[in-house]
C-alpha cells in the first residue's frame, strides 16, 4: 500500500510541478497559450473588424460568418452586406454575391466598395456592360481618385467594344483587396 501511495504522490507533485511552468502557472489568471482567458465584462472584438482581417487572410467561410455576425449587432449596414458579397464572390457563389452587394447599393447608394464589387460579379458572370455602367457609378462616386475603379472600368469598356479583347478561357478573374472594403478585379493566366 505504501508503494502506491508514494506513486499517487509523486504523480501529483509532477503534474503540479508542470503546471507551474506553464505560462500564468497556478495563479486563477488563465493567461497562458492552452487556456487563454477573458476579461469578465470585455468587449467583443467588431465582427466588421474581424471579417475584413479574415478576408485578408483567405479564410472566406470564417469571414463571412463574422460578418453575419456583425450583421446581427449592428443591422444589414452597406459595409456588411458588402462584406457578406465580397467573401461570397470569393466562394464563387456568384449569385449570393450579386444579391447581397444589390442590397447594398440598395442601402448606400453613396458607398463606393460595393459599387465597385458588384461590378467585379458582374464582370465575372459575364455581363460586361452593366458592369461598365456599373464602375462608371462607383468611379463617380469616388471622384475619379481610385485607380482600381478606373482599371476595373477600362477593362470592362474593352470588353464591350472589343469583344476579341475578352481573356482567352484559360485566363480567370481575381479580386485583390486593395484597403477597407476596396477591391481590385485582375486576370490571372
Amino acid at each position: 500500500m505504501i508503494p502506491k501511495r508514494r506513486g499517487l504522490i509523486l504523480a501529483a507533485l509532477t503534474v503540479t510541478t508542470l503546471a507551474a511552468c506553464n505560462p500564468g502557472g497556478l495563479s486563477a489568471e488563465k493567461r497562458g497559450a492552452f487556456a487563454p482567458g477573458t476579461k469578465p465584462g470585455a468587449e467583443a472584438v467588431d465582427g466588421l473588424l474581424v471579417g475584413h482581417r479574415l478576408m485578408e487572410a483567405g479564410e472566406y467561410e470564417l469571414a463571412l460568418k463574422a460578418y453575419y455576425r456583425a450583421a446581427g449587432q449592428h443591422g444589414a449596414t452597406a459595409e456588411i452586406l458588402s462584406g457578406i458579397g465580397s467573401a461570397d464572390l470569393k466562394l464563387g457563389r456568384l449569385n449570393q454575391a450579386e444579391q447581397m452587394l444589390r442590397r447594398a447599393t440598395e442601402a448606400d447608394q453613396t458607398f463606393v466598395p460595393a459599387w465597385n464589387n458588384l461590378g467585379v460579379v458582374l464582370m465575372e458572370r459575364g455581363k460586361y456592360a452593366e458592369a461598365a455602367r456599373v464602375f462608371k457609378l462607383a468611379f463617380a462616386l469616388d471622384s475619379g481618385e481610385s485607380d482600381a475603379i478606373k482599371q476595373n472600368l477600362k477593362r470592362a469598356l474593352a470588353k464591350i467594344e472589343e469583344p476579341g479583347y475578352a481573356a482567352p478561357q484559360d485566363k480567370q478573374f481575381t479580386l485583390v483587396r486593395k484597403g477597407v472594403g476596396d477591391y481590385l478585379l485582375l486576370t490571372k493566366h
